[in-house]
């Protein structure tokens, strides 16, 4: 099967949904398809063109950016020619391309695919209103022009505004979880490094550093956690400097996080083993995403595959590994309290939290992914009539 993938921002841009877009690519490669991705030239040192774990990478020209989309002159020219070698087209919302790509897809018969990862909400300003109202555009002419739409939760798409007006298309598939192996050495190894003391608890949160992931209320926590754990810290994983679009966000962030001193630390982007080691290392793991923009929340199931449990707010399709798996409490959005509360239970009461996470793992290895995948296409497929895919 010959798939393009389009998105707006492919790795090495870390994101949830450049992870799960590269996770799905290799995995379908790996099946034996043939897997071309589309995506933007967000830095212009990247290569225009190259090949990684079996996947063909095009990446035209930024010529501007506004808010977090990309304006790329070269992006019709690329859709037209790759469409056309297609047998289905795989596209990732939010996304202002998808709109045009999508049209010029459906009149040349290619059946079109949309994963939807969430809703878009941008912060206040002209820019933002813009911005929100043409991807708000772009992603309803795709909707109406998609033959069927992947979400990563039926519990989400049914609280979505958007796909609430699609809930016919939407095929629910987790995403893809990968968690490199790690031996007792390498955790050890790793607490030697941020120097973790023996006994010292451990609560870590992986994500960006931008407002919708809710690190000012961990900030807020974290004093009424270090009350009844004083030995406990925070290890923060993602990026944190530099994130586009939230320099204002991080400056107000800033004397939070000063105020904790050595109980709270920045360890940026960490290669695969040594963030399995960090998962290992924590005790629990924290997801305090704030709104819509956060739909599921992928670490939570990489934490629980490492046998650490979650503290995640109670939000659409945030809360499903959580109530699957029985691994975690789930808490209400933007309260510092509630957060510090589940903490304490949980540190109080490790093991009653560390249980088999089961059929939410297996469902999200890769190659399950691929394979829902590959049956979803196969359905797009049948429904303009073409031969069915092997």
């Amino acid at each position: 099967m010959r798939i393009l993938i389009a998105l707006t921002y492919y790795r090495p841009h870390y994101s949830g949904l450049t992870i799960h877009a590269e996770r799905e690519a290799r995995a379908l490669a790996a099946r034996g398809h043939t897997v071309t991705v589309l995506t933007s030239r967000f830095n212009p040192y990247l290569p225009a063109h190259e090949r990684i774990d079996g996947v063909e990478i095009i990446r035209p020209r930024v010529l501007l950016h506004i808010s977090k989309g990309v304006i790329m002159p070269a992006m019709p020219y690329w859709a037209w020619k790759l469409v056309r070698n297609a047998d289905v087209v795989h596209l990732h919302l939010p996304q202002l391309d998808a709109a045009p790509i999508a049209l010029i897809s459906r009149l040349m018969g290619k059946p079109v695919v949309v994963t939807y990862h969430c809703d878009l909400l941008l912060p206040h300003g002209f820019i933002h209103f813009l911005a929100n109202q043409a991807s708000d555009l772009a992603n309803n002419l795709t909707g109406l022009s998609a033959n069927l739409m992947v979400h990563n939760t039926r519990d989400y798409a049914e609280t979505s505004p958007y796909l609430t007006k699609y809930l016919d298309k939407v095929r629910p598939i987790f995403p893809p979880v990968v968690v490199a192996p790690v031996k007792d050495g390498d955790v050890n190894a790793f607490r030697l490094k941020n120097g973790i003391q023996p006994g010292q608890q451990v609560i870590g949160m992986a994500a960006r550093l931008a407002s919708e992931k809710g690190a000012e209320y961990l900030a807020e926590a974290l004093p009424l956690v270090l009350e009844k754990h004083p030995q406990a810290r925070v290890l923060f994983v993602g990026q944190y400097q530099n994130v586009f679009g939230e320099e204002q966000y991080a400056a107000r962030l800033a004397p939070m996080i000063e105020k904790l001193g050595e109980h709270w630390k920045f360890l940026g982007i960490l290669p695969d083993q040594e963030f399995a080691a960090f998962l290992r290392a924590c005790d629990v793991t924290v997801l305090p995403s704030l709104n819509s923009t956060e739909s599921y929340g992928l670490v939570q199931v990489e934490s629980m595959t490492c046998g650490t449990p979650v503290v995640a707010t109670d939000l659409p399709g945030v809360r499903v590994p959580v109530q699957m798996s029985g691994m975690g409490i789930l808490v209400p959005p933007a309260n510092a309290q509630a957060l510090a509360q589940a903490l304490i239970t949980i540190l109080d009461n490790p093991l009653e939290y560390r249980k088999n996470p089961g059929a939410i793992v297996q469902l999200s290895t890769p190659e399950a992914v691929a394979a829902a995948y590959e049956a979803v296409f196969n359905e797009a497929c049948q429904q303009i009539r073409v031969p069915r895919l092997k």
